[in-house]
C-alpha cells in the first residue's frame, strides 16, 4: 500500500448527558493554568537558571555534582539549562511570545553542549534534542508570521545537530542499538569518556529515538540522523517475541538477547509503542503503522484486563509478571485515542482517575486493587496528557472536571513557595526537594489545551504531532526531502494481517451514537475502586475450579488450607524453633494448574518471609502552617517508639517551633521559658533519644523535632528509622518526638531565621491547606511495598526460603512460569530486604547513641540459578527497582 498520511482530528463530536462547563469558567481555569507556570518558571528563572533544575524548597538550582547523587535520575542532567531548553515551545503556545524570544537569545548566549559529562542517551534525545527542535519550529512559525522572530537564522536548528552528532557515538555498536549513557564532549569507549561499558538499555531508551532524529535530518538535510534511529527500531522489531508479538523491557545492546523478559506499555516500554505509531503520522511510512498494529493486537489480548494494564512474560503471555502497575502507562489511554480504540481509553482513564482521586496524585506504582505501591510521585503529567486526548476525542465535559481535580491538587498539595514540589509520599503529602523539567515541558501544555478556546491558541496543533515530551514538530516533515529508503524495513506480507489494520480514523460520532455511553462505561470502574479496595482473582483459565490459596491467607492450622497445600504439591514442615519449612514437589501436585498455583504461592512466601525481617511503618510528616508557607512544606519525619503515636491522632500535635537550649537536649533545659508551650528543635547525638524528650517535656514543650547532625544527610538519599527507647520504660513521655534529617532539618531551621515564628503541624499525613483534615479511606492507603531480592542457596533441583507461621500481609506478584523441580525451602537459606534508593523510605530501629546499629539492606542478584524458574522470579523481584534506571 502506497504511504497514507492522515491527520487525526480529534474535535469534540460527543455529546454528554454532564453538565457542560460554562466558557466563563473554561477561562478561568486557563488562566489559572497560566498563573501556574509563570510560578513555576519564573522561580526556575529567579532561583536556578543556568542551572539544570530548579530545587523548589531549597530556592535553588540543583547543578550536577555540587547536590548529593540520586544516582541515574541525574543523567538527565547535563549543565546545559535543561529547564529553559525543555521549556522553549511551551512559552509560545502560552502566548508568551516576548518572554519566548528573551529565552532563545538566553539559550544561545549561555548554554554549552561540550560539557565532560555522562548524560542519558534517552533524557538528553527527547528533552535537549527535542526541546531545541521544538523551540526551532516555533521560531520558524513565528518568523513567517512577520511581528516576531525576524532576526532569526536557525541557530537553534544548529545547536540541535550539535547535540545530535553528540549522542551519533552512542549508536556505534553492532546492534544498532544505542548505548545508554555518552559523554558529550568525550563521546564512548574512549578513556576520558567514563562510559561505554554499559550492556543493557530499556526498550523504550532504544526506540524513543526517531521522530526526534528523523526531524532532525529532515530539517537539516542530514540523512544520518534518521538512518541511525531506523536502524535501531528496526532491531527492537525483529527481536520481538514472535509467538505473542511482544517485547521485553531491557535488551543487551550487544548481543539483542532479552535481559528482562516481562512486558507490559509502562516502565521501560512505554514510548517505543508510542513513537511506533508517532513516527507514522509524522514521516508517513507504513512500515510503522504496521509494526504498531501488530503490537497492539497483542497487547489488547494479552496485557490489557480493561480497566487494568498488567505486565505479561513474553513467552508466557498469559501469566501476568506481577500485580501492580506504573504511573507511566497513564499515557497509553492519550496513545488509544490516536489509535482510534476510544472504549478501552475510556475505561483505562476512568480506573487511573479514580486513584488519582483515592491518593490525591498517581502513586509512582499501585497495586491491582488500587493500593499504594510506590507512594513517590515527581508530578508526571501522562494522566494530564491522556485526559487532553480523550477531551478533543469526546467533547466529553467529565474530562474538564478531570483537569479541574488535576489544577487542583497541584495547587493544594505541591505548590511552595518557590515552584511545585514532587511528592515524596503521597499518603503523608511529604515533598521532594525536586521539580523535573518536564512539568513545565508537559503538564502545563496539557492542561492549558485542554481548557483552551481555539482562539486562545497561537497556531494549529492539529498542524503539528507531540513527542513524548511534549515537543512540537510540524507533520509538514513528512513531505521533506530525505534520501533515507524505506523498501529494506517493510514488514513481511507473511508477518502481516491487514485485516487488523485501521488505515483511516474512526468517527467518534459513529462510535458513540448513545450520549450516555462513556458514562456506562466508567460508573462500574468507579464503584469498583470506591469498593473497600476489593482484591480481583488471580488469572485462572476457566474451568479450573476455584481460586488458588493466596500466601498471605496461609494459616498453618488450617486444615482445609493444609489440604490445598496438598493439592498444589507443596508439604509443610514444624521446625523446632517454631518456624515451618515448606517444599515443594511440583510432580506431586493433582494437577498442572494446581503445581502453577503451587509455584505461584511459594514465590509469595519467599517475599513474605523476606518483609518479615524488617518493620515498615510509614513516614511522620512535619508540615509548615505558619505564613507565607500556609501547609505547603511538608517535611518527612522519623516516627520515635516512645510517646504519642501520630497514627492515632486525627488533629496532631501544632505549635510554633523553637530550639532548645542546649541543642543537644542532653541535660536541663536553660531555655524553659521559650520552649514552654513550643516544639522544641534539637540536635541528634551525645545521649538517647529517650533522654532528650524527657528534658524538653520537663520544659514545658508538647513536641520535639530531632535533627540530624550528619551534614548532608537526606531523607532522599537515605532510609528513615525509628528512634528508640533507652532500654527502660517510656511511659513517662507523653508527646511526640520526631526525626529529620539534616537537609529537611535545615528548610525547617532556615525558616525559623528568617521569619521567627514558625508553626508547624505534627502529623502521620499532611494536612489540606485551609480546609478541614481530609479523612481518607484508611483500609487503601497502605504502605509502599519494596520490590524485594533474595540471596538463595541452592542445589540441584532445590530453592530456598524461610517463615515464621505468623506472617505479615503483603501485596506480592505472581510467579510467572512453573517447573516439575522439587521446590524446598530449608531453614539455612539467607533471606534480605532491599532498600531501594528511590523507594519510600523504610523506618527502623535506631539508638541515638549508636548509629551503626542501623539495618542495611542487601540486593544480590548474581546468584547463579539452575532454575529459569528462579531467574523469572528474582525478574519481577527486580522489576521495579529497575523503573528509575528505565526511564525517569
Amino acid at each position: 500500500m502506497a504511504p497514507v498520511l492522515f491527520l487525526l482530528m480529534l474535535s469534540g463530536a460527543m455529546c454528554s448527558l454532564g453538565q457542560a462547563m460554562s466558557r466563563e469558567e473554561k477561562l478561568r481555569l486557563r488562566n489559572q493554568v497560566v498563573e501556574m507556570f509563570d510560578h513555576a518558571y519564573q522561580n526556575y528563572m529567579d532561583h536556578a537558571y543556568p542551572a539544570d533544575e530548579l530545587m523548589p524548597l531549597t530556592c535553588r538550582g540543583r547543578v550536577r555534582g555540587l547536590e548529593p547523587s540520586r544516582g541515574d535520575v541525574d543523567d538527565a542532567l547535563g549543565k546545559f539549562s535543561l529547564t529553559l531548553i525543555d521549556t522553549l515551545d511551551t512559552l509560545v503556545l502560552l502566548n508568551k511570545t516576548i518572554e519566548f524570544e528573551v529565552a532563545v537569545r538566553r539559550v544561545l548566549k549561555d548554554v554549552r553542549l561540550d560539557n565532560d559529562i555522562v548524560v542519558s542517551v534517552f533524557e538528553t534525545n527527547i528533552r535537549v534534542l527535542g526541546g531545541l527542535l521544538g523551540g526551532h519550529s516555533m521560531a520558524v512559525m513565528l518568523k513567517e508570521g512577520g511581528q516576531h522572530m525576524q532576526w532569526y537564522q536557525d541557530e537553534l536548528l544548529h545547536m540541535a545537530k550539535d547535540i545530535g552528532l553528540r549522542l551519533l557515538p552512542a549508536f556505534n555498536t553492532s546492534s544498532g542499538l544505542p548505548y545508554p549513557r555518552v559523554n558529550l564532549k568525550f563521546g564512548v569507549n574512549g578513556p576520558s569518556s567514563r562510559t561505554g561499558t554499559e550492556t543493557d538499555t530499556c526498550t523504550a531508551c532504544a526506540g524513543t529515538m526517531i521522530l526526534e532524529f528523523a526531524a532532525l535530518s529532515r530539517f537539516t538535510g542530514d540523512p544520518v540522523f534518521e538512518a541511525h534511529a531506523r536502524r535501531a527500531m528496526d532491531f527492537l522489531w525483529e527481536k520481538r517475541q514472535r509467538n505473542s508479538n511482544l517485547v521485553g523491557t531491557t535488551i543487551n545492546i550487544h548481543s539483542g538477547e532479552w535481559v528482562r523478559r516481562d512486558s507490559g506499555v509502562g516502565a521501560g516500554i512505554d514510548s517505543y509503542y508510542e513513537y511506533l505509531l508517532k513516527a507514522y503520522i509524522l514521516l508517513g511510512d507504513d512500515s510503522f503503522l504496521e509494526r504498531f498494529n501488530i503490537h497492539y493486537a497483542s497487547i489488547m489480548k494479552y496485557i490489557s484486563q480493561p480497566p487494568l494494564l498488567l505486565d505479561v512474560h513474553i513467552h508466557k503471555p498469559l501469566l501476568p509478571a506481577r500485580t501492580w502497575m506504573d504511573s507511566l502507562l497513564a499515557f497509553f489511554p492519550g496513545l488509544q485515542v490516536l489509535k482510534g480504540d476510544i472504549r478501552p481509553a475510556i475505561e483505562t482513564h476512568e480506573m487511573l482517575y479514580q486513584v488519582t482521586k483515592k491518593h490525591n496524585f498517581l502513586p509512582e506504582a499501585f497495586t491491582t486493587d488500587f493500593r499504594v505501591h510506590w507512594a513517590q510521585h515527581p508530578l508526571r503529567p501522562e494522566f494530564a496528557e491522556s485526559t487532553y486526548f480523550l477531551y478533543k476525542a469526546t467533547g466529553d465535559p467529565y474530562y474538564l472536571e478531570a483537569g479541574r481535580t488535576i489544577l487542583d491538587n497541584l495547587n493544594r498539595f505541591a505548590r511552595v513557595p518557590c515552584g511545585f514540589a514532587a511528592m515524596k509520599d503521597v499518603r503523608t503529602g511529604s515533598h521532594e526537594d525536586r521539580m523535573d523539567s518536564f512539568f513545565l515541558a508537559e503538564m502545563f501544555k496539557y492542561l492549558f489545551l485542554l481548557f483552551a478556546e481555539v482562539e486562545d491558541i497561537p497556531f494549529d496543533v492539529e498542524d503539528y504531532i507531540f513527542t513524548t515530551e511534549a515537543h512540537l514538530l510540524p507533520l509538514s516533515l513528512s513531505a521533506a526531502p530525505h534520501s533515507y529508503s524505506t523498501a529494506s524495513n517493510r514488514t513481511s506480507q507473511q508477518e502481516l494481517d491487514d485485516t487488523n489494520f485501521d488505515w483511516t480514523c474512526p468517527n467518534t460520532r459513529l462510535l458513540f451514537p448513545d450520549p450516555a455511553y462513556p458514562r456506562n462505561l466508567r460508573e462500574p470502574i468507579r464503584t469498583a475502586v470506591d469498593k473497600s479496595c476489593p482484591r480481583p482473582a488471580p488469572y485462572r483459565e476457566p474451568g479450573m475450579g476455584s481460586p488458588p490459596l493466596r500466601a498471605q491467607d496461609f494459616m498453618a492450622n488450617n486444615p482445609e488450607h493444609l489440604e490445598l497445600l496438598r493439592r498444589m504439591g507443596v508439604s509443610l514442615i514444624h521446625l523446632k524453633d517454631g518456624r515451618v519449612q515448606l517444599v515443594q514437589h511440583a510432580t506431586q501436585a493433582v494437577s498442572a494448574v494446581a503445581a502453577e498455583d503451587g509455584v505461584r504461592f511459594m514465590q509469595e512466601m519467599m517475599e513474605l518471609s523476606s518483609q518479615q525481617q524488617k518493620e515498615q511503618l510509614p513516614p511522620r510528616a512535619i508540615q509548615i502552617v505558619s505564613h507565607p508557607f500556609l501547609g505547603r512544606v511538608v517535611l518527612t519525619a522519623g516516627p520515635a517508639q516512645f510517646g504519642i503515636d501520630l497514627s492515632k491522632s486525627s488533629t496532631g500535635v501544632r505549635g510554633f517551633v523553637t530550639v532548645a537550649e542546649p541543642y543537644s537536649g542532653c541535660s536541663e533545659i536553660t531555655n524553659a521559658e521559650y520552649v514552654q508551650g513550643h516544639i522544641a528543635i534539637l540536635q541528634r547525638g551525645q545521649c538517647m533519644f529517650a533522654e532528650k524528650a524527657r528534658h524538653i517535656q520537663k520544659a514545658g514543650a508538647i513536641g520535639g523535632i530531632v535533627v540530624d547532625d550528619n551534614e548532608g544527610s537526606s531523607s532522599d538519599t537515605a532510609p528513615l528509622f525509628q528512634m528508640a527507647g533507652d532500654g527502660r520504660s517510656t511511659d513517662d513521655v507523653t508527646m511526640p518526638l520526631l526525626f529529620l534529617f539534616h537537609k529537611e532539618g535545615n528548610i525547617l531551621l532556615e525558616a525559623l531565621k528568617e521569619y521567627r515564628e514558625v508553626e508547624v503541624l505534627l502529623s502521620d499525613k499532611a494536612r489540606d491547606r485551609g480546609a478541614d483534615v481530609q479523612e481518607a479511606e484508611e483500609d487503601c492507603l497502605t504502605e509502599a511495598t519494596t520490590p524485594t531480592a533474595f540471596e538463595s542457596t541452592t542445589q540441584t533441583q532445590t530453592s530456598s526460603v524461610e517463615l515464621d507461621e505468623s506472617v505479615s500481609q503483603e501485596e506480592v506478584p505472581p510467579s510467572q512460569e512453573t517447573s516439575d523441580a522439587e521446590e524446598v525451602i530449608p531453614p539455612e537459606a539467607e533471606v534480605s530486604p532491599t532498600e531501594a534508593a528511590a523507594d519510600s523510605a523504610q523506618p527502623k530501629e535506631e539508638r541515638d547513641s549508636d548509629k551503626s546499629d542501623e539495618a542495611e539492606g542487601h540486593t544480590d542478584s548474581s546468584s547463579q540459578l539452575v532454575d529459569e524458574l528462579l531467574a523469572d522470579w528474582r525478574e519481577d523481584l527486580e522489576a521495579f527497582q529497575q523503573m528509575e534506571k528505565d526511564e525517569l
